[in-house]
């Protein structure tokens, strides 16, 4: 199996956020179950429901970032950026309206579109990886076909 692609900074906050996950989330939701065990009855105790379901998603994603990070692969950039690839801040234009948006390619673990970030596996990243500045791609949406204008290439800020 192939790792994850990561950027350099996204491999240190995975880091960062499993770090974080071990050594203090842990140990506040530890806090939370006793707590919540001092109360009485555990069949009708929400604080203790609750505190439980935490630790799960805790534990389920001190897992995932572990599965992640250990087959991660860092995104090594050249010192010149010509084509996009992992680790590129690029501009697109919508080439009928003229739209312009800014993206960050990262791997799939580091994803959030909502913040400019979007995946090389993602319809718009895998057409942008390996193009270039004045290249046009094109890319299958839920409204059709549209065309996007590669308008800046550079490393990702």
């Amino acid at each position: 199996m192939t790792g994850t692609i990561l950027t350099k900074e996204g491999k240190q906050e995975l880091e960062a956020e499993l770090l974080h996950l071990e050594t203090v989330r842990r140990q506040e939701v530890a806090k939370r179950i006793e707590e919540a065990r001092s109360f009485g009855d555990l069949s009708e105790n929400s604080e203790y429901d609750d505190a439980k379901n935490e630790q799960g998603w805790i534990e389920s994603r001190i897992i995932e970032l572990k599965h992640i990070l250990d087959g991660a692969k860092v995104a090594e950039l050249p010192k010149r950026v010509s084509k996009i690839c992992v680790g590129v801040r690029t501009t697109i234009k919508d080439v009928d309206s003229g739209k312009e948006v800014t993206y960050n390619i990262v791997g799939s673990a580091e994803a959030e579109s909502t913040k400019g970030y979007i995946s090389n596996e993602s319809p718009i990243g895998s057409k942008l990886c390996g193009q270039k500045k004045g290249d046009i791609i094109e890319v299958e949406t839920p409204r059709g076909t549209r065309k996007f204008e590669i308008v800046s290439v550079g490393a990702a800020k």
